[in-house]
């Protein structure tokens, strides 16, 4: 693959698309996955992973907390060995860099935090340190944890003098992000009691259930079960990125024409991701959704020309692909729910409205919504990713519009590397389908 430049103009695709697209798996199951297999107690092989910034920070953290861990990139595997080193740590002192990997951050805090022994000393990108960890950190602190800021409190980076986790009640904050929550529950095996975990506040449960879900598919009893280790996977299989498709998705929105999605599982499928309902807001919008033995087959139609509002809190991960596409819409859009995105890699609300308005659209923010009302496109934009991943991608797919009919680009991504996050490869698979089309 080779290197993005650092402003990337995307050439728009002057015919309708076809063909098919193969997804990265999902690293929301990826990263949770890798947990899950360090608490096994027999080497566990992950197919269908993702290899990506976030992955490769997950992987590099356990390797360093002495597990051992085999990729194959080109097979899309993952195979998880050495899992005493969870139960029973050899080095006295670990420096854990977890980038601005959420999941990492969070799920590597809770892991440290439970061990029996020894110091880790856990930070991340100065962007890293301004995301919500509270919530987990006092959690943490109350089954017994010895947490330490180095800097401001409750905010990484952190020092943790391990000394195991005893359980019984304790009461999380996961409002800012559920990941705190799955954090705890993935550990809870780990303590010496089960916890008795209470919420304090009303927590998005998508990502919630896909976490205890996949502990009962890993065989991990969850703190609402009978305590204990009892984790006898040996192969576990991860989905598409179901987020990641949501780009894919709405491509034939813009373009015109049919695309395949291989794999990938529709709303009401059984999927471990929530993000699958982006599915039926591209529906409402005009779009044809098919689902197929091998995937779902997603083929452009009249778009409706009723007005929207959609509510996306508990899949806020793909407002932004709604939010960037909008501009093409025959009516106004509303998305709600999505306040607490403002705490993400960057403040995705404020972010969106600002480069929209660039774009010349009129949107009216509020903070938790976004109404966008359709105005003429405006070219030579370059757009403002924030090192935020999920900026390019949704960009990328509305730069793929042929706003001329001659197929100059007229739309710029600023630091389309940022990718790299999630879904690595994203600009080259576009250029597939391009190059596709003229043959």
């Amino acid at each position: 693959m080779s290197p993005l430049p650092a402003q990337l103009p995307v050439v728009p695709i002057t015919r309708p698309v076809s063909g098919e697209i193969t997804l990265p798996g999902s690293k929301s199951i990826t990263n949770r996955a890798l947990i899950l297999s360090a608490l096994c107690d027999a080497p566990v092989t992950l197919t269908g992973a993702l290899f990506s910034e976030d992955t490769a920070l997950m992987i590099a953290a356990l390797r360093q907390l002495g597990l051992e861990i085999e990729t194959d990139e080109l097979a899309r595997t993952i195979r998880v060995s050495g899992q005493s080193a969870i139960r029973n740590p050899q080095s006295a002192f670990t420096d854990i860099h977890v980038g601005l990997a959420g999941t990492a951050a969070r799920f590597l805090t809770a892991l440290c935090a439970a061990a029996p022994r020894g110091v880790y000393r856990i930070d991340g990108v100065p962007q890293m340190r301004k995301r919500p960890m509270r919530g987990l950190l006092d959690a943490l602190t109350s089954l017994g944890a010895d947490i330490r800021f180095l800097g401001e409190p409750h905010h990484f980076p952190v020092e943790i003098h391990a000394r195991g986790l005893r359980g019984g009640p304790v009461e999380i904050d996961a409002t800012e992000s559920s990941q705190m929550l799955s954090a705890l529950l993935m550990i809870s095996p780990l303590c010496e009691t089960p916890p008795d975990i209470r919420l304090s506040a009303p927590v998005r449960q998508p990502f919630v259930e896909m976490t205890k879900r996949m502990m009962a598919q890993f065989g991990l009893k969850n703190a609402a079960q009978t305590h204990g280790l009892e984790a006898r996977a040996t192969a576990y299989a991860i989905e598409p990125d179901a987020t990641a498709a949501s780009y894919f998705l709405a491509l034939p929105l813009v373009t015109g024409g049919t695309l395949a999605l291989n794999a990938l599982r529709g709303p009401g499928s059984g999927s471990l991701q929530g993000d699958t309902r982006f599915a039926t807001v591209l529906t409402e919008l005009g779009l044809g959704i098919q689902e197929t033995d091998t995937g779902l087959t997603a083929t452009a139609a009249r778009l409706s020309a009723i007005p929207h509002s959609y509510n996306f809190n508990e899949f806020s991960d793909t407002f932004l692909t709604l939010a960037a596409i909008a501009p093409l819409l025959p009516h106004p859009v509303r998305i709600t729910g999505i306040a607490h995105t403002r705490k993400q890699e960057t403040d995705r609300v404020a972010g969106m409205a600002r480069e929209l308005a660039r774009l010349g659209q009129h949107v009216i923010e509020t903070e938790d919504s976004l109404e966008i009302h359709p105005r003429p496109l405006l070219a030579g934009q370059t757009i403002d990713t924030y090192h935020d991943h999920r900026f390019a991608m949704s960009f990328g797919i509305l730069g793929c519009h042929d706003l001329h009919g001659d197929g100059r680009p007229w739309l710029t991504i600023d630091n389309p590397a940022c990718c790299a996050k999630t879904f690595p490869d994203f600009f080259e698979q576009l250029e597939k389908i391009r190059e596709k089309l003229k043959g």
